[in-house]
């Protein structure tokens, strides 16, 4: 048995199809196939059920994939303690980022940290915070960043910062005269939202929910996949809308800026978080993300010393 054989078996496994599994290893698909079936000889029994399509695991084939991913993990974890020993920072590391933060996060650290840490080879990708669990899960990602708190069993949370909630209210908007605003303000039949799926989105229900005189409800007549659509019905006298903090930073426009109205302190804002799993794999490069990250937000969010507290506390 070899850790290689074991790795060819949870690409099976995730692939559902040998050809697949041997590109995504860099094998070929004889020499993929030839291995799983030696390990499978040498175990006697069947991990996989071929004549099933697509390709599924065998209940014994079950527990050798839970099983496998232990093994795989601690055999990676031994390079992680070597690499730590010699203070190396390099390698490959996938990093996944919700859609509401990472437009607006990655052009603030990214330059910065590959410059620092050019051994990285950083593969970023934009995932729902439920892709981002199970790929986390499954070991498809190395650490995400996230609107927390998500209290999932294996995977530690480690906050970077809270980002505070800003209005944008158009000149027609009844608030649109208050300087700032208060959490009792807030209708959120009056609220343009993202469409379902967004945490953002949920973020805002549940400020709404909180206050005593809520009319929540759950369904709206206008949704969006982007806070730029938002802005634009709301200009259009559709109704307000609730922006991250970071997101009005690149406002250029004089009309834009004039329709921002930040909270009475203590500010509703969102958690953000690095998330990893508990074999905390790759510790080196999370400390690095997360040092280079927390200094440029913090510094950026502390620039208007705006107290803040959690929607969801």
């Amino acid at each position: 048995m070899t850790i290689t054989q074991l790795k060819y078996v949870l690409a099976v496994s995730e692939h559902k199809n040998f050809t697949r599994a041997a590109e995504h290893v860099f094998v070929t698909q004889p020499t993929l196939s030839m291995q799983i079936q030696k390990l499978e000889e040498e175990l006697n029994i069947l991990i996989f059920d071929r004549s099933k399509k697509p390709i599924d695991l065998t209940n014994v084939g079950k527990k050798i994939v839970n099983q496998a991913r232990n093994i795989v993990n601690e055999a990676e974890r031994m390079q992680d303690v070597v690499d730590q020993e010699k203070g190396f920072i390099g390698g490959e590391f996938k990093l996944g980022i919700i859609p509401t933060i990472m437009p607006t996060l990655l052009p603030m650290f990214l330059k910065n940290f590959t410059s620092k840490y050019p051994k990285v080879n950083l593969k970023i990708e934009e995932l729902t915070t439920v892709e981002i669990i199970s790929k986390l899960k499954d070991n498809h990602l190395d650490a995400a960043i996230a609107a927390t708190p998500l209290l999932q069993e294996k995977i530690k949370e480690r906050v970077l910062y809270f980002e505070p909630f800003v209005g944008y209210i158009p000149k027609s908007h009844r608030l649109n005269s208050k300087n700032k605003l208060d959490r009792t303000d807030l209708d959120i039949n009056d609220i343009l939202l993202l469409e379902d799926g967004h945490c953002f989105r949920d973020n805002v229900i549940n400020i709404c929910k909180n206050l005593k005189n809520s009319n929540a409800k759950e369904s709206f007549q206008l949704e969006s996949g982007s806070f730029e659509t938002l802005i634009k019905l709301s200009n259009e006298g559709f109704g307000m809308t609730l922006l991250p903090y970071l997101n009005t930073l690149d406002f250029s426009e004089k009309e834009q800026k004039e329709y921002l109205r930040y909270f009475n302190e203590p500010s509703p804002a969102r958690e953000v978080s690095l998330l990893y799993k508990k074999s905390e794999l790759k510790m080196q490069i999370i400390n690095a993300l997360y040092d280079s990250i927390s200094g440029v937000i913090r510094g950026a969010i502390a620039f208007h010393n705006i107290k803040v507290v959690s929607p969801l506390k």
